[in-house]
């Protein structure tokens, strides 16, 4: 029994590029979520969401190593034809979103770290330390982290709103080809 290399010009995304593609969104969701319904210092609910936004961006992190590996070796369809400015902007806003996911987790992790713990997986007994504690660096962490993900609310926003107007306006085979 042979098994063969998923092509590189079909017309839409492989099974396993689409589960990466809406399990990840799903979990940044969850993370975005889980941060703002969190509670305040000290409560239950609090600790509880922040269990779940520390699991949803560990998730994140590992499903997108995963998910990059499967795109080098599946490869992606070919681009649609489009002109150069609607090309050239959704090179960079995936470029942005492959940054954000790997980014945003690892800032969020070396943050905790810095504050002098290990990120803790809930209800689990895995936890672990990238770096020591650095009161210098923690508060930058955590500005970044915070900033980040504030501006990719609107990154994230801009993505799908390109993905229904090539829908809708455009008439192409974009958001069908992720469906």
């Amino acid at each position: 029994m042979s098994y063969s290399h998923p092509s590189r010009t079909a017309d839409r995304y492989t099974t396993a590029a689409i589960f990466f593609h809406w399990i990840i969104f799903l979990l940044v969701a969850l993370a975005y979520l889980a941060i703002e319904v969190r509670g305040p210092r000290g409560s239950d609910s609090r600790t509880f969401w922040n269990g779940i936004h520390f699991w949803a961006g560990t998730l994140v992190l590992a499903l997108s190593v995963l998910r990059v590996l499967w795109r080098l070796w599946a490869g992606a369809p070919a681009e649609l034809e489009h002109n150069r400015l609607v090309t050239f902007l959704a090179r960079a806003a995936h470029l942005l979103l492959y940054l954000f996911i790997f980014v945003q987790p690892l800032l969020g992790i070396l943050m905790i770290n810095a504050g002098g713990r290990p990120v803790s997986l809930a209800w689990t007994n895995i936890s672990f330390t990238l770096v020591s504690a650095d009161s210098i660096a923690r508060p930058l962490l955590r500005d970044a982290h915070e900033w980040l993900g504030n501006a990719f609310y609107w990154v994230i926003g801009l993505h799908a709103l390109a993905a229904i107007a090539h829908h809708v306006i455009f008439k192409d085979r974009t958001l069908r080809r992720m469906m």
